[in-house]
Formats: C-alpha cells, structure tokens, sequence
C-alpha cells in the first residue's frame, strides 16, 4: 500500500507543476496578444495598400 501513495503523491505532485506551467504560459501569451493587438490598432493610419 505504501507503494500506491508514494506514486499518487508524484503523480499529484507533477501534476501541479505541469498546471502552473501551463497557467503560466497562457497568461504570457495572453499578455503578447493584447500587447501586439494594441499596437496593431495604434499603427493602423500608417498602413498603405
């Protein structure tokens, strides 16, 4: 038995960390998005066809 929670403890473990890795990157991303978007808007006068 002691076995089975030495694994579901990993397992809970990695878990975590690969969800705060994840929250992390999509946050980073989400911040890039707005980032770029809002400059695109600013510079929107300067674009000739």
């Amino acid at each position: 038995m002691e076995k089975v929670y030495k694994t579901m403890q990993r397992t809970g473990a990695c878990s975590i960390a690969i969800g705060i890795v994840i929250l992390v990157t999509g946050v980073a991303a989400g911040i890039c998005a707005i980032v770029c978007g809002g400059l695109l808007l600013k510079r929107k006068g300067d674009i000739t066809f």
